[in-house]
């Protein structure tokens, strides 16, 4: 640490002690705290420039690795995600962490259940928006994302409904409190084997929502690969007056039995 280097004393430096200064100039250097005076605003640029550089490298590598922020569109979550929420995704799920029923999952619209995007316009603020996508601090709306929430994982019997209206999975009949009030589990019958590599996913909002039931007749079943999820949604960031955790209701799924028990006959 630098310690102040005393000046030469006066011969009568008078009563004001802290005031008191040698008749010999001294040359340009540290001040008393160890700083260069003739640094000035370049050097303040500097270290200004080099935060920026570090949180922006940071928030590259989070975006990469961690989370990933995506704006949810549609009413087809709701009320766990409403309109213009802002929401960030662990992309830790389903690798190396598992991925679980229940969870709310951002995955890529590789099947074509969206309709195509207008071109992106251009315009002189578009480089800024892409800059801000590359390292995270904005969503990237370019590409088609869909979040859905898991009810069926690989092996699973899932079925549309029982006696009660409820959906069960491998026999197992669903009490769901995140399903929007009012809306029924499904209006729309089913019976359906997840395969492997796959999962069968709803919206909360069961009236607003064309997830996997609407897809039924497609190619795909209405099936999702786990290699399309970008990740579990993790929180919603914004508006303040909503952020918090997404909840994945493990309570609702806990007592699921295991998918070989309830399998019907000939299926694998």
């Amino acid at each position: 640490m630098a310690q102040d280097v005393p000046d030469e004393p006066t011969r009568n430096p008078g009563p004001n002690v802290h005031g008191a200064h040698s008749a010999r100039p001294r040359a340009a250097g540290p001040d008393r705290n160890g700083k260069d005076k003739n640094r000035g605003f370049g050097g303040w640029l500097r270290e200004v420039a080099t935060i920026i550089v570090i949180a922006l490298l940071l928030s590259f590598l989070i975006k990469t690795f961690l989370f990933r922020a995506f704006y949810i569109p549609s009413g087809s979550m709701e009320e766990t995600l409403e309109i213009n929420d802002r929401i960030f995704v662990n992309l830790l799920v389903p690798e190396p962490f598992d991925l679980n029923r229940g969870d709310v999952v951002v995955f890529k619209d590789t099947q074509g259940w969206l309709p195509e995007l207008p071109p992106a316009t251009e315009g002189p603020g578009a480089w800024i928006r892409d800059a801000l996508i590359f390292v995270g601090l904005v969503p990237d709306t370019s590409e088609q994302h869909l979040v859905k929430r898991v009810i069926g994982t690989e092996g699973d019997h899932v079925v549309c409904c029982d006696a009660d209206g409820r959906i069960t999975v491998n026999g197992e009949p669903l009490n769901e409190p995140y399903i929007y009030p009012g809306a029924s589990p499904s209006d729309i019958p089913f019976d359906v084997v997840v395969p492997e590599g796959k999962v069968w996913v709803m919206g909360d909002h069961r009236n607003a929502s064309a997830d996997s039931r609407e897809h039924l007749q497609d190619a795909g079943g209405g099936f999702i690969d786990v290699k399309d999820i970008e990740g579990k949604a993790a929180v919603t960031a914004w508006p303040l007056n909503r952020a918090g955790f997404i909840g994945s209701y493990p309570e609702v799924f806990e007592n699921i039995p295991d998918p070989s028990s309830s399998l019907p006959a000939g299926s694998k």
